[in-house]
């Protein structure tokens, strides 16, 4: 093992990446869930490449954190999902913008460019050797069943340094842009926030938008990636969007999907415009599914690591989806989770099952969490 020679085997480490001799293995690829439908690939490094991954990404972070943009917030120190949210629900309320364009890149971590990521490193940063271990991590490969698989274009998911070369990338091809060159040729307001490559963009004119929408084609399309078309849509959204609609004969205000919650329009206790969110369907069904099939595997298991478990999957669930709004959201999963439990433990024997009050019982000597806020989007 890597750790039992720790001191030597980092000597050895260092002594190559000033011979320049050190050359990253092929990461091995594994699968996690993506949703219901479909996986996502992983690439896990070896030891030594995640402990060269995590120097590189702290020097190139402290040259980036100077130029990042205010409306990035995707794997950057002290932001966070949260503080994206927060930033949305703002420049809606605050900026009376009317139009939303929820767009999505398709697959864009498996189609950064190389050749114009290494061009954008070079704009900030001329020492070679940077530029050289980048370029050797970027073209690494892929080790599966086997199997070496090169890397050709892309970032690796499951690298330390991924996400921080992916914020580099849309930084100039996305958040520059918006800022430097879109925002001038409008007629009026206009606001993006970004998390990694999930980003929405808030305008105060309908024309403004759909030409944002037209040049954002086009955009991409010079740095080899695109729009998802099934993904994206242009909506009226805001405080003016349920009349406008009502006029209209169109029904409720659409919808938007950010960052695993559905944003809509309400209004607060006292009748003034409010954006809302709740679970998205698709991130809900997801949830359940992912609980239940771990339920499953988990139910052999002893009952106090099992229900320890379930508590920190629980506890999990509630910091990030228990925002403002989504009490319902979390309370039916509670509900629907622990109905999964019950199901689930007393199909080990019929000696160790439960009646549906001993179940509870049980949760209840456990101190088993309870849905509870615990982000206020107004804070």
């Amino acid at each position: 093992m890597y750790e039992q020679e720790l001191e030597a085997n980092l000597k050895q480490l260092v002594d190559r990446l000033k011979k320049r001799s050190y050359r990253p293995l092929p990461a091995r690829r594994t699968y996690i869930p993506k949703d219901e439908k479909s996986t996502r690939p992983l690439g896990i490094p070896t030891y030594e490449d995640k402990l060269v991954q995590m120097a590189l990404k702290q020097l190139l972070e402290a040259i980036y954190e100077q130029d990042f943009l205010e409306h990035s917030y995707g794997f950057r120190p002290k932001r966070n999902m949260h503080h994206a949210l927060k930033r949305v629900t703002q420049i809606v309320e605050k900026e009376r913008m009317a139009y939303v364009v929820d767009a999505d890149i398709k697959g864009f971590f498996n189609h950064v460019d190389h050749d114009w990521l290494m061009k954008f490193l070079a704009k900030r940063i001329g020492d070679p050797n940077i530029h050289r271990l980048v370029k050797r991590m970027l073209i690494a490969g892929i080790q599966e069943d086997g199997k070496f698989e090169p890397t050709e274009e892309g970032t690796p998911q499951g690298s330390a340094v991924s996400p921080l070369l992916a914020n580099v990338y849309l930084h100039y091809v996305l958040d520059l842009w918006f800022e430097e060159a879109v925002k001038k040729q409008l007629k009026g307001r206009a606001e993006m926030v970004r998390f990694a490559d999930d980003f929405v963009c808030m305008f105060q004119y309908q024309e403004d938008a759909e030409r944002f929408y037209y040049a954002l084609r086009k955009r991409l399309e010079k740095f080899n990636l695109n729009v998802a078309e099934e993904k994206t849509k242009i909506i009226r959204f805001g405080r003016y969007a349920a009349e406008a609609r009502k006029k209209a004969g169109l029904g409720k205000p659409e919808t938007f999907d950010f960052l695993g919650f559905t944003h809509y329009c309400g209004k607060s206790r006292t009748g003034n415009f409010r954006v809302k969110r709740k679970t998205s369907r698709k991130k809900f069904r997801q949830k359940i599914k992912a609980f239940d099939a771990w339920m499953k595997q988990a139910r052999h298991q002893k009952l106090a690591k099992t229900l320890a478990i379930a508590q920190a999957k629980l506890v999990g669930h509630y910091q990030y989806y228990g925002v403002t709004d989504n009490y319902e959201r979390i309370k039916a999963y509670t509900y629907i989770t622990q109905k999964s439990m019950w199901k689930w433990l007393n199909r080990r024997s019929q000696r160790n099952s439960y009646t549906k009050e001993e179940f509870y019982a049980l949760l209840k000597r456990c101190e088993f969490p309870r849905p509870r806020i615990h982000v206020n989007i107004y804070d």
